[in-house]
């Protein structure tokens, strides 16, 4: 019997050497704001290699949980989170390092947050993205969730102008498990209750389909080029948020940088920021008027972009691609504007909400995801709708 022959697909020289020759130059210039900002920029490319590499997407993970009972995603992911809990203590514990404060991502819980993070997670499945996946997929060519990235920009901005008033409903404000129990005690609590889930949902019959570890070894051709296997994924966005805990002094977020998007483009318009109250703040009007690339969650933004797309030319798959139809631009106008608006009044999206909540033992970290689950388990639903595909 005659041996196939596997056929590798080449690395897409010019675009990987434009992408390199892109990405020197920032990094170059983004130095005159500061010397951790080059070291920030580099991580956001790391970041968007790693979920490139390993296909780590959170949309995609809860759909095939939902619909086939895998749940190899939602089991890196939790591997992620445990991970960047032991990583994020010692440091949040000390409050302090490399003679710089650090704080975790701790957030108000409250009405508006949860009903936030259910919209939100509607908009995962409609947009077909979350806020890291509509970078990564951009990054990788995909000018389709550029649409989305679009109207996230929007949501995301509308939503800012409405916050005096759904600030104004109940909640019980921010919730610091270390602070309650102790550091390594919330830890403890809070890897029970991934224990708890994961065993809670093999019970219901869920499994892991898809291997999480490479199967028969690997190549270091294979680390470079991809693909990962789902746990070196979730390892490597573990360390690269601690990275950026200790260099920024906060964890990995996302949407903030979509909301500053949308004003700028708005000030150019002609809108007046004064009148907002949001944008009326010393921190809001200081990042208007400074450069798009000294805003560090930008900054991070574009090198998620650029992380993806040289990952895409590593592996021979960087293509534009446009597929699209009168209900799926529907659908990813209508599921931009819900990520958008959601993300904003849950205080971030699935990074700054709930990867980097969780890590920093915040209680809206966990009232986000399972707001934003009952959200996918709607947006599933409504998919056929638009005819999008599941897969």
């Amino acid at each position: 019997m005659t041996a196939v022959k596997q056929t590798v697909t080449p690395v897409q020289r010019p675009a990987l050497l434009a992408v390199t020759a892109l990405a020197a130059g920032l990094f170059i210039y983004v130095f005159s704001f500061g010397s951790s900002k080059p070291w920030l920029f580099l991580i956001g490319i790391g970041l968007g290699a790693a979920l490139y590499h390993a296909a780590f997407g959170f949309t995609s993970a809860y759909r095939r949980a939902i619909l086939q009972r895998d749940i190899s995603g939602v089991t890196a992911q939790m591997v992620m989170l445990a991970a960047a809990m032991l990583l994020f203590a010692p440091v949040l514990a000390a409050g302090q390092i490399f003679g710089h404060g650090v704080t975790g991502a701790v957030a108000p819980v409250s009405i508006s947050m949860a009903f936030g993070a259910l919209i939100f997670g509607i908009g995962m499945q409609m947009g077909g993205a979350c806020a890291s996946g509509t970078l990564l997929t951009v990054g990788g060519g995909n000018v389709h969730m550029l649409l989305v990235l679009v109207f996230f920009c929007t949501g995301t901005f509308w939503a800012s102008l409405d916050m005096q008033w759904w600030s104004s409903l109940p909640g019980v404000g921010a919730v610091s498990l270390a602070r309650k129990l102790g550091h390594w005690q919330a830890v403890a609590l809070q890897i029970t209750a991934l224990l708890l889930i994961y065993g809670f949902l093999r019970l219901l019959g869920a499994r892991n389909r898809r291997g999480l570890w490479w199967q028969h070894g690997f190549t270091w051709s294979q680390v470079l080029r991809g693909p990962w296997p789902l746990l070196l994924g979730a390892g490597a966005l573990a360390v690269l948020n601690w990275l950026t805990l200790l260099v920024a002094g906060h964890p990995w977020s996302v949407t903030w940088g979509f909301t500053l998007w949308g004003a700028k483009a708005a000030v150019l318009l002609g809108w007046d920021p004064m009148t907002s109250p949001f944008w009326g703040g010393s921190f809001a009007q200081g990042a208007l008027t400074r450069p798009l690339l000294a805003d560090t969650t930008s900054l991070m933004n574009i090198g998620i972009v650029i992380g993806a797309l040289a990952a895409a030319a590593l592996a021979g798959k960087f293509r534009l691609s446009l597929r699209v139809t009168l209900l799926s631009l529907i659908a990813a106008v209508g599921g931009g504007l819900m990520l958008g608006y959601g993300a904003r009044l849950a205080y971030g999206c699935n990074i700054g909400a709930f990867f980097s909540g969780v890590a920093s033992t915040s209680l809206h970290g966990w009232v986000w995801i399972v707001a934003a689950v009952a959200g996918n388990l709607i947006g599933v639903r409504l998919r056929p709708l638009f005819r999008l595909a599941d897969a």
